[in-house]
């Protein structure tokens, strides 16, 4: 989730393997640039693949649920409607293929959150439905990250009142960073470690912990130099709000 803020006909016919594998990096590249026109051409190009393997249409629905929670942030409202129409069909056959229940019920969780960014009313319904999916989605596998970043968007973005908690939000954040710096390799070119990095930041900042906050983007900036948003953005904001401080 973020907050604020060449169609290869014949590789996707006859080598959809190569295609997709390559993808991870071209995705990165349009995120850390907000390139959002590029990687909206990429899920598309992606859905054209007639049968996708379970893993190339896991990888699919991630870089759904990236661009919806963009089109959310940028008061896209029809166009998100749609993506999150095709990653829910997409997600029901992973379901099908029997892929991970954990990041079925992950998705599932981002997805009824989503949906109550669409039509806000609706978060007495789906909030719940949505703590509950990112909790099986821990429940079905401890070790995956992604229900950990559900679980912590839920409990900040629920009003305290019914459980929520920004700083049980933040714990959560950082549980799903630690699982995923177990393996190293696997966070480069990784699009989701560093938004994970950056909502960090933001819930710091949200808190009104701005030398965290601070940290947070400076750590992401080491990762990734060349992060837009952060760079250009995120970070020079909490600098300013520092420099007015004195």
């Amino acid at each position: 989730m973020e907050r604020k803020k060449s169609s290869i006909v014949f590789l996707l016919i006859f080598i959809p393997v190569l295609l997709f594998g390559s993808e991870k990096e071209k995705i990165y590249k349009a995120y850390i640039n907000d390139n959002m026109k590029a990687w909206k051409e990429i899920i598309d190009q992606m859905q054209q693949q007639q049968t996708p393997s379970s893993e190339q249409l896991a990888e699919l629905v991630n870089y759904q649920y990236g661009y919806i929670g963009y089109c959310l942030g940028v008061d896209k409202k029809k166009e998100a409607k749609h993506y999150l129409s095709l990653a829910e069909e997409n997600l029901e056959e992973l379901k099908a293929m029997n892929y991970s229940a954990s990041s079925i019920h992950a998705y599932k969780a981002a997805f009824y959150g989503y949906k109550i960014g669409l039509a806000v009313y609706k978060a007495p319904l789906l909030g719940p439905k949505s703590v509950n999916h990112a909790e099986l989605a821990i429940a079905a596998d401890s070790l995956n990250p992604m229900g950990y970043i559900q679980y912590g968007n839920a409990l900040f973005y629920m009003p305290a009142v019914f459980g929520g908690s920004k700083s049980e939000a933040i714990a959560n954040f950082k549980k799903a960073k630690t699982l995923m710096e177990r393996n190293p390799q696997k966070i480069n070119n990784d699009w989701n470690y560093l938004s994970l990095l950056a909502i960090i930041g933001q819930s710091y900042e949200e808190l009104g912990e701005f030398e965290q906050a601070k940290a947070f983007y400076q750590l992401t900036l080491k990762k990734e130099p060349g992060f837009n948003w952060v760079k250009n953005e995120l970070l020079p904001q909490i600098e300013k709000q520092e420099n007015n401080g004195k």
